[in-house]
Order: structure tokens, then sequence, then C-alpha cells
């Protein structure tokens, strides 16, 4: 029988020992627990023998702990957030990565509800008084969250949870989430508004689920802080980044909002001299929405569970970098997974807001084989920008895009079209639907067709699509303004209807325009849309 090396690695955060007790019972793992690895070097040597590392969030997997354990298959991240795992070279490593995407949404909504209530009472500041031999009840008089708006941004899991709460406690509860379809909002008894300023400026309270993104990062910033009622007070259980935590701070000193309270920060730990820190009303914690008894032991065992049996069977479950397949299928569709996924990623970055419709049609050699794993991958890439890439997985995907009220559908046909293979991927709402189909040329992928549009592109570096009136001078005019800004065309695809109809330039960019760019672009007359999308 083999054995295998299991290193349980962080900085005095262990997992749950039912974990670790199932991980030790098992007579073939080699099972060592070592809390004090805070520095690099530390967790390099701590590995190379390992078979599998399990860690919270204290502890990093970085590349050069992944080249330093030959030995590795798996890592196994006791939480959602692998931000503290490299996992692009671990997936050229062939290690195997997984995490625990569900184990701590009840930990976390109400770690955020107990801050809103904290933060409504000033509970903190009265307990210190307290303790300090003080009795000052008119300093304290707090506010009640009876009838108040409050606005959820990000209605996954821990949004939905937390809008339970809120609605049994009288609230009346608005959503904003681009990826949360209408009948996903009645279902959970919610106002859906499709305009993030038009929802926050409603907002008593306003309480944050967002992944962080590109798209998502500072989406509270000073200018939005300005618009919001005197009364508002936020809560941040998601992720440090959502808010600038400089423009917050001044906010708050200037009287803008009427308080924040805080379990995650851009810095972590906030160093002494943070402004937020010296910010009145406000109640902070440090990071503790997973911080529960429950949370960590359901986490705990969950994380030992399905290391446990990788190891012995080779089962793949909440991975974030592969799928659970055999290998001689994965052989076959391999190449058809990553382009999936990578098509679906594509899509969703010209889709119409709150798509609530995917839909996959396959053709040609593809359509006569399995294809409910490359659907996954598909779906996988769609569903990344919604809910952020660690909490997305080929084995949860489904589970996501039902939570959120994404009706997912695919097709099969055999038979070839114009091309040996394609891939159609459809995205649509009520009024608006988008469109991308790739195939491969030989053994390299290529975009086929966008909104029914005849393309040819390789899918690399940044892509621009433009939408606009077919007629003389529109190619010189939006090269001109791309020029201008430094920006250059590596490879152009025109495609139109019919002459003077509708016409779509693909454009393959050496460089990703600004969004100041994009909007020049945009003001150009007869052009309809401009998206910039990253591959």
């Amino acid at each position: 029988m083999s054995k295998f090396n299991i290193l349980i690695a962080g900085n005095n955060d262990p997992i749950s020992s039912k974990g670790i007790d199932l991980l030790k019972a098992e007579p073939s793992f080699s099972v060592e627990v070592n809390m004090n690895l805070k520095a690099e070097d530390d967790m390099i040597e701590a590995s190379r023998n390992a078979h599998a590392i399990i860690v919270r969030s204290g502890a990093k997997v970085t590349a050069k702990v992944l080249d330093a354990a030959p030995h590795l298959k798996v890592i196994g991240r006791a939480g959602v957030g692998v931000d503290n795992i490299d996992v692009p070279v671990a997936s050229k490593r062939g290690v195997v990565v997984m995490n625990t995407p569900g184990g701590n949404t009840i930990s976390t909504a109400e770690q955020a509800f107990t801050l809103m209530m904290a933060l409504s009472r000033k509970t903190p500041q009265a307990h210190a008084t307290i303790v300090g031999g003080k009795w000052d009840r008119a300093k304290f008089k707090g506010t009640e969250v009876f009838e108040k708006t409050l606005v959820v941004l990000g209605m996954g899991r821990i949004g939905a949870e937390f809008a339970k709460r809120a609605k049994a406690f009288g609230m009346n509860v608005v959503a904003y989430d681009p990826y949360l379809s209408k009948n996903r909002a009645e279902s959970l008894g919610v106002t859906l508004c499709e305009d993030l300023d038009a929802a926050i400026v409603q907002a008593d309270y306003i309480t944050m689920h967002m992944p962080l993104t590109p798209d998502t990062k500072h989406m509270l910033n000073a200018k939005r802080l300005a618009t919001l009622k005197k009364t508002c007070r936020i809560i941040n259980c998601a992720r440090g980044g959502l808010i600038d935590d400089a423009a917050l701070a001044q906010a708050l000193i200037d009287g803008t909002i009427a308080g924040a309270a805080l379990d995650v920060f851009e810095v972590e730990p906030p160093p002494a001299d943070y402004p937020l820190l010296s910010a009145p009303n406000t109640v902070f914690t440090p990071h503790l929405g997973a911080s529960t008894e429950e949370a960590q032991e359901n986490v705990g065992i969950e994380i030992a569970e399905v290391i446990k049996a990788h190891l012995l069977q080779g089962t793949v479950v909440n991975a974030v970098n592969m799928p659970n397949v055999d290998p001689k299928v994965l052989a076959e569709i391999g190449p058809f997974l990553k382009f999936g996924e990578l098509l679906g990623r594509l899509v969703s970055q010209f889709a119409p807001a709150r798509a609530n419709v995917v839909r996959i049609n396959y053709s040609g050699k593809v359509g006569g084989s399995d294809t409910s794993l490359i659907s996954r991958a598909v779906l996988k890439g769609f569903l990344e920008r919604a809910v952020g890439a660690e909490q997305v997985n080929y084995i949860n995907a489904n589970g996501v895009a039902e939570n959120l009220g994404l009706r997912f559908t695919e097709s099969r046909l055999t038979e070839a079209s114009e091309f040996t293979d394609l891939i159609e991927v459809i995205a649509k709402n009520d009024d608006e639907t988008a469109s991308i189909s790739g195939t491969f040329f030989g053994n390299e992928p290529r975009i086929v067709k966008i909104n029914s549009h005849r393309v040819e592109a390789r899918p690399e570096g940044t892509l621009l699509l433009i939408e606009n009136i077919d007629r003389p001078g529109m190619i010189a005019s939006y090269s001109a303004i791309l020029g201008a800004n430094q920006v250059n065309i590596a490879d152009m695809s025109l495609s139109r209807d019919k002459e003077s109809g509708k016409a779509l330039t693909l454009l393959t960019l050496d460089s990703t325009p600004g969004a100041e760019v994009i909007a020049e672009l945009e003001k150009i007359q007869g052009i309809s849309k401009v998206h910039c999308v990253a591959v």
C-alpha cells in the first residue's frame, strides 16, 4: 500500500481536530500538523516530501513551494478563497487545487448581520464604557433596522442568507447583482435594481457580498459615497478592496455617512496609522467571517474527506483548476474543455445585463460525444465574473447557475455544418442576445462568429468588439482614436449583414485601451456598442 504524506500547514490557524483525526485514522496516511510556517522558507522545507498540503488562509503555497515539492498531488484549501495558492503554477505542475465553497455561508452571513446590529446599536462602544466604569446611556442612542431599506450588493449564497434574515427583521430588501435574474429575485422576495448608483442612493444600510474583481474593485469609491444618505451605514464581510478604504475614512470623518462595520480591509492586518482605524462610528473585526466552531468544523471535515478521496480513489471534488474525469476521456476532450471555458468567459464580457439563459449548441464530431463536461467548462467560464473564479468550478457550476436563476440548456447535432466541430455559446435575457462561436483549425482554436456575424480571430490578447452602421469612414474614425492613444491593432476581422446595414469589427490589440478611450469610441456617430474583452 502506498504511503502518503499530508502536511496541514498554517500560521496558528489549523483545521478542525475532527478533520485532522479523520486523516490520521487512515493507515496509509502520515499526517504532520505544523502551525508555525510564517516564512516562505519554512513552508518550502516542510513541503518537500508532501503528497498533499492542506491550508487555511494563513499559509501561502507559492510557486517556490510548489517547485520544492516534487511529490505533491493535491492542495486543499479549508475555505473559499485560493488567493494564497499559486493556482496557475499548480495547474502547470498537475497539482489539483480544491476548496470548500459552501462551508462558511451561514457563518459569514451571520457575522455580517451581527456587525449591522452592533453598528446600529453602538454595542462595542457601549460595552467599552461599561468595563471602563462609566454609565452613559444618552451617548449610545441607536437606530432600529425595522422598515429600513437594505441594499444587498451581490446575491450569491451569502447575500441570499443575509437577505432572509433582514426580511425577518422587517427590512425592505433591494438587491443589486448584474448576474441575478428577475425570477430568482422574485423567489427570494427582494426588489431587483439594475443600476448600482440607483440602488445605493436609497439605502439606509448597504451590505457587500461581491467577489473582488477588476469590475468590483472600489465599487464604493469617493464619488459614490458622496451620493449616499447621511444616515446610511455600510457593512463589508466579503473582500477588502470593494470599498476605497481611504475614501470611506474621509466620508466617516466628514459625516457623509452614518457608520461602517468591516470584517475585511484593503490591507490586512491594517497598520496602526490606517486612516479607518481613527474614523468615527465604526465597528471592526479581524476577518472573522468564517470563524465559528461550526464553520471551521464543516470546512475541516469537508477538506479532509475530499483530500482522502483524491489520494485513495483519484476522485476530484470542488476542484478550482481541473474537472473530475477519466484520463482517457480527458485526453480526447481536453482541448474542448479549455476552449469552452474561454468562450464562456469571453461571452460573459459582452452578454446582456442580467442574462437569465445560457445555451450551448454543439455541431459536428464534438456533438456526438458526451458534452456534459465541456458544458460545465463553458458555464464555469461564464460565471467567473459573477461570483469570482474561486467560487465556481466544474463540479458546482450548475448549482451556482441555479442559485443565480440562470437557466442552462444545450443541444447537440452530430452532423457537421460548415465546420467540422463548432461550439456556439448564447447568453440572453428577455430582450437581448449575445453569442460567440468557436472551432479548431487543425489544433488551433479560432473564434468564427460573434452575434451571428462571421469573423475569424485567434483567442488571444485583448479583443475589441465594435458594432456600428455600415458606412464609409467608420474604420478610419475608430482607428484614428486608437492610434492617437498608442493602442496598436494587431489583427482585424470585418463583417456585416448587408450593405449599409449592421457591421461588426473584431480587433485584436497589443494593449488594453483605458476607459477613457472606450468612452471616446462610443461617442462616434454610427457606433452602437463597444466591448473590450480580455482573453
